[in-house]
């Protein structure tokens, strides 16, 4: 009995590792720890991010006030500007990591964008671009600092200065509208 006991232990923290990354990743413990993605979670999750940059934004260009409407203008040509780079670096064994839709939490966060009264709208899209934000700096920095692949790696580092800028811009929609 408590051989199996130990062999079940044993194997636990030997597969631990493994899975933790990709499970770290998507739970937010490798964030939280300061652990660089795999490269096949890096590459979904900037992907899927863009992905949602881009369709808040064309909500926000509808319901948005006018500083809402010019921040997600900006939005839509930075992300399909990194979008389009992610896809041109590509590693050739990681193409299947590049998602086509968006994850279920990503969509219930647009969906309750889509669903949000004008009225109600910058309390809903403004804090919400502060954290997707925030999520984006903590995968890049992470990523440029210990990614594996060296081109992804240094396109992360480049990309970075974008990202905080466009999270200063958030957190200035967001503190303007609670001002």
């Amino acid at each position: 009995m408590n051989k199996i006991i130990v062999a079940a232990a044993l194997t636990a923290i030997l597969t631990a590792p493994a899975l933790a990354q990709s499970l770290g990743e998507t739970t937010g413990v490798n964030s939280a720890l300061g652990i660089a993605p795999k490269t096949e979670d890096f590459i979904k999750e900037a992907a899927t991010s863009d992905m949602l940059e881009i369709e808040a934004a064309k909500i926000a260009q509808q319901k948005g006030n006018t500083n809402e409407r010019k921040f997600a203008e900006q939005m839509i040509s930075g992300h399909t500007k990194t979008s389009n780079e992610l896809k041109g670096m590509m590693p050739a064994n990681m193409e299947s990591a590049l998602p086509t839709n968006l994850d279920g939490s990503s969509q219930k966060k647009l969906d309750k964008l889509r669903d949000t009264r004008e009225q109600a709208f910058s309390s809903e899209y403004d804090p919400m671009q502060v954290s997707a934000h925030k999520d984006a700096v903590s995968l890049f920095e992470r990523y440029a600092k210990g990614g594996e692949d060296p081109k992804l790696k240094s396109w992360a580092g480049k990309t970075l200065p974008a990202l905080r800028h466009h999270l200063e811009m958030a957190q200035q929609l967001d503190k303007n509208r609670r001002d």
